[in-house]
């Protein structure tokens, strides 16, 4: 064996567990394993889980805050305006710079799959090519899976279909859309059954922003439960946002869930984004925006988290940590049950790599041996503490490593050590 885990505590509760690796994949899971390892971690008590996953992310635009400018009020629009200014700007060197560096982030979080969605409006296509480029250089050590998105709108833009097929011939993985941003209703039911169609001739998986407004008679997702059911794309459909779904009136969200249900679309909701976006036109009572997680998952549709944006033109703040994304879904989608925070891990975990459609994932003997060593008991303490990764474990290596989360105080009487993770007694 390469590497052993010791005293693993497993995300459905399993405790004192030691995990066996050889040859970068899961040898052996169970208890007290009869094995020996030319390294050994004892995760004393700590939780173990499959490394982070970000259903939803713009990486052509990361670490870009402050260029050409800063969004001063902090609006959707303003941003898509500012991206609009900063495109024209843009060089391969610095898309691959700020690419790369936030993927240092992620791998320190433990993020190690990322799907992002790449603009296919610049007729260059030179975050095409860069995001590619970034895709084969973190290879080793992180999954990079790409969008082609029509960020200016398919048909509202002259070129972005034609640039949209080039990306995906250049080696883009997704087909992405945004049918709301479409000059009418018509228009953009229409983008959706243009991109359905090629997805389905290029046997591809469609990831598209959805509805992502305040409009409670927004239907985009709709048609792409339709469209996904006429051309059997099953499992391989995600409409990402669906925040008009939080301002629809109950009755239709009853036939509108049956109906992604049945043809097997799954959602993506941002949170960090969507109760930061939605609801601007509002005074009060205000919206919170982000889609209706609960009853999706009620409704036995996949949900996942995503990120969206770290210090770009829409959200000047972020830092690539999945659990502050968890946490705050926790929060907007009053998910404060035990079931439901449970609910929340995993739409930063197991429910995205099944989206993205992640091989090999997971923490079962022949599994792929990429895992996380959290300074927390369970998952409803990583997110409430957002805890500190231990160890962050690709292929079986050691990729990187922190210091448990704790404090030195300087008070007469009381311990010289504060734990977070404990209580105190009584």
């Amino acid at each position: 064996m390469d590497l052993l885990i010791r005293n693993a505590t497993l995300p459905d509760g399993a405790r004192g567990i030691d995990i066996a690796i050889a040859n970068g994949r899961i040898a052996a899971v169970g208890p007290a394993l009869p094995a020996q390892a030319a390294q050994e971690i004892d995760a004393g008590g700590d939780l173990v889980t499959p490394p982070f996953v970000d259903a939803h992310f713009h990486m052509d635009a990361t670490l870009s805050h402050g260029l050409p400018r800063v969004n001063r009020s902090g609006t959707l629009l303003e941003g898509i305006a500012l991206w609009g200014e900063l495109k024209p700007m843009l060089t391969q060197e610095a898309l691959v710079e700020r690419a790369l560096h936030y993927c240092d982030w992620a791998i320190a979080h433990g993020l190690l799959a990322i799907r992002t969605h790449v603009d296919v409006c610049d007729d260059r296509l030179l975050a095409v090519e860069a995001l590619l480029q970034v895709k084969k250089q973190v290879a080793p050590w992180l999954n990079l899976q790409l969008v082609a998105f029509p960020q200016d709108g398919l048909l509202r833009n002259p070129n972005a279909f034609a640039n949209l097929k080039r990306a995906i011939g250049m080696g883009v993985d997704v087909v992405g859309g945004i049918p709301h941003f479409e000059r009418t209703m018509t228009e953009g039911a229409e983008s959706v059954r243009l991109l359905c169609e090629f997805a389905a001739e290029q046997g591809l998986r469609v990831d598209m922003h959805c509805d992502e407004t305040d409009d409670p008679l927004s239907r985009h997702i709709e048609t792409l439960a339709y469209h996904t059911q006429r051309l059997g794309l099953h499992g391989r459909v995600a409409g990402s946002h669906l925040t008009s779904m939080h301002s629809m009136d109950n009755y239709y969200v009853s036939k509108l869930l049956p109906l992604m249900h049945e043809a097997g679309v799954a959602a993506i909701a941002n949170p960090l984004i969507n109760i930061t976006l939605q609801g601007r036109h509002d005074s009060y009572p205000k919206r919170r925006g982000m889609t209706r997680v609960p009853e999706l998952l009620a409704a036995g549709i996949d949900v996942a988290f995503g990120h969206d944006c770290v210090m770009d033109p829409w959200y000047s703040l972020g830092s690539g940590d999945m659990l502050e994304v968890a946490h705050m879904g926790l929060h907007v989608a009053q998910m404060t049950g035990q079931d439901a925070m449970h609910a929340c891990f995993t739409a930063v975990t197991e429910t995205p790599a099944r989206i993205l459609g992640l091989e090999s994932y997971g923490l079962k003997p022949g599994c792929h041996a990429d895992m996380v060593i959290l300074d927390a008991g369970n998952p409803i303490e990583a997110i409430r503490l957002r805890a500190a990764r231990r160890y962050v474990i690709r292929r079986g290596r050691i990729v990187s490593r922190s210091p448990a989360a704790q404090a030195t105080l300087d008070v007469p009487g009381r311990p010289g050590t504060v734990d977070f993770r404990h209580r105190p007694a009584g």
